[in-house]
Formats: C-alpha cells, sequence, structure tokens
C-alpha cells in the first residue's frame, strides 16, 4: 500500500516546510499552532482556480453562529451541494486554509461547496464539532433556512480531510441514525477514522508530516478520555452498523499514520453493505491534498477524481 519512498514532489514540499516548525505542535500549543498555519498560508505563492461566486456567511448552531464559506459553479444553475469540512486534527484549520481545495472541488465537480468552520479544541471539545457539523448540513439541506445562499437541485452530499473526514462520515452516519437529512454521497479525504496504535501505519509513517506526538496532542485536545473515543460520533468505526449511510470514496495515503484506520473503515462499509470506491495513493503523505499550491500534480488529480465521482452520484456527469 505503499511505494519505496515518497514521491520527489512530496520529499521537496516537505523539506521546504521543515524551517517552519522547528518544534512539535504539542509545543507550540493550540495558539501558536494557528498563528504557524497562519503564517505558512500568508508565505504561500498561491493563485486558486476561480469560481463563478463565493460568499461568508454565519448560520445558526447550537453553540452559537457558525461561519461558512459558499462556493458557486460558473454556469447556469440549480447545483447539488457538498457540505465541506476541513482538516487539521480538530485544533487548527479554518475556511482560509482549505480555500484552494474547496475551490477546485466547486469547479471539478460542478456542485455548490459550503465549507464549515466549526469550532475548534481544546477550547470546544468533542462533540462540538460534531453539533456544528450535523447543524450545517441540517442547513444547507432546509430549502427555507438556506434558500436566500444555495441553489439546489436536491442532490446532496458530504465531503472532508482528515478531522474533516471524519466529520463527513460522523454527519453521514448521524443522517441515517436521525432519518435525515437524506445524503446521496460521502467523500472521505484520508479520514480520521478507525485508527488504533497497533497498525502498521501508525507504527511506520509517523514522522512524515504527523509525529507520535502530534497525533496524541490532537487526540488529548479533541477527545480527553477514552470514553470520548469509543462513542461512534466521535469515530463512526464504532458504530455498530452503517449500512444506512450512503455511498462513498474513500481516500488513503502510502506514508500516511492514519491509512490503515482508512481502510479499515473502507471495508467495514463494504461489509454493510455501503459501495465504496476506495483510492490509495501509495507514493503520498497525510495532508498531500492540501499540497495543491506546491506544484504537487497527484493533489490535483486526488481532487479531480473525488469530484468525478460526486459528479457520478450527483447528477452532474
Amino acid at each position: 500500500m505503499a511505494a519505496d519512498e515518497p514521491h520527489p514532489d512530496v520529499q521537496s514540499v516537505l523539506r521546504s516546510r521543515r524551517w517552519r516548525r522547528p518544534v512539535g505542535l504539542s509545543r507550540l500549543g493550540a495558539r501558536g499552532a494557528r498563528l504557524l498555519t497562519k503564517v505558512g498560508l500568508w508565505l504561500q505563492d498561491d493563485d486558486p482556480p476561480a469560481v463563478g461566486d463565493t460568499t461568508d456567511l454565519t448560520i445558526p448552531g447550537p453553540g452559537g453562529e457558525i461561519p461558512v464559506r459558499r462556493y458557486r459553479p460558473t454556469g447556469a444553475g440549480p447545483y447539488p451541494t457538498v457540505v465541506f469540512y476541513h482538516g487539521g486534527g480538530f485544533v487548527v484549520g479554518s475556511l482560509d486554509t482549505h480555500d484552494h481545495l474547496c475551490r477546485r472541488l466547486t469547479v471539478e465537480s460542478g456542485c455548490e461547496v459550503v465549507s464549515v468552520d466549526y469550532r475548534l479544541a481544546p477550547e470546544h471539545p468533542f462533540p462540538a464539532a460534531v453539533e456544528d457539523a450535523y447543524a450545517a448540513l441540517e442547513w444547507a439541506a432546509d430549502p427555507e433556512a438556506s434558500a436566500d445562499v444555495l441553489d439546489p437541485d436536491g442532490g446532496l452530499a458530504v465531503a472532508g480531510d482528515s478531522a474533516g473526514g471524519n466529520l463527513a462520515a460522523v454527519a453521514a452516519l448521524m443522517a441515517a441514525e436521525r432519518d435525515g437529512p437524506d445524503l446521496d454521497y460521502q467523500s472521505l479525504i484520508y479520514p480520521a477514522v478507525g485508527t488504533r496504535e497497533d497498525q502498521a501505519s501508525m507504527r511506520e509513517y509517523t514522522g512524515y508530516v504527523l509525529s507520535e506526538d502530534d497525533i496524541r496532542w490532537f487526540d488529548r485536545c479533541y477527545y480527553g478520555t477514552e470514553i470520548h473515543r469509543r462513542n461512534p460520533y466521535a469515530d463512526p468505526s464504532r458504530a455498530c452498523d452503517l449500512s444506512g449511510v450512503p455511498p462513498a470514496t474513500v481516500v488513503t495515503a502510502g506514508f500516511d499514520p492514519l491509512r490503515d484506520g482508512g481502510i479499515a473503515y473502507a471495508r467495514r462499509l463494504v461489509g454493510d453493505g455501503v459501495s465504496v470506491r476506495f483510492r490509495n495513493y501509495p507514493d503520498m503523505v497525510h495532508g498531500f491534498v492540501g499540497m495543491l499550491s506546491e506544484d504537487v500534480d497527484r493533489a490535483g488529480e486526488a481532487v479531480d477524481e473525488v469530484a468525478a465521482d460526486l459528479r457520478g452520484a450527483l447528477g452532474r456527469a
């Protein structure tokens, strides 16, 4: 499932990033990690793809207003809607860190994308992010609530990367167990689900992007206790039955400590009768889709394939 070594393009990106993060995230703390992320964005020479329109707004949430950013394709609607949740270990990440990705997903899928700026840990530990994720999905599915912002044609999906992949999977599970909203698809990009410390990928591939300390720190910030980790809405691989969730694309990377958890979750979905398109990128690392602006061609290929699956599932093919 992994190549002999990461792709040369990825190795180049990782070398260029090393000086930006001289110490581990746990030593920086949440505020320091977020500041470092902002500096990284400022230093990027990014030229994101143009979309038809973007709108920043807030929507009602259980803990207050939730910032979201809506991306609309060019051309006439109506469009299906993809609710997107960003990665970042539930601690970092924002609408801006995933702006390029959401723009490309909008262009290639022909869907409206609603990016959700859910509450972050440790200030807001589990289940705050889950509550915001589901509230945003309910808002997007409610034609009265979102009528002035979205132009849906009935198709609805969730998507996310890493921690956001976890939230997308959890939102899909909640929708199945709570009789709605009705979802057509879920796209899970190296999702943070089903990870166990004894998995081969967890033993062999920490250090490329995520260190063991990083992973444990994220877990402490978000889950807090082992009891929360066992909750299916914290890790949907703990659910007894996944048969009601929509078809899925699951993307993994060869040199990613989370790889085997993603593989295990894809197998669980198939075992429960859910249709899955599984794609592993053997020479990629965790977070590689976020390297769109750093000349990593595989990043664009992965986003385009995810978008193609969404087009097919949501009737835009």
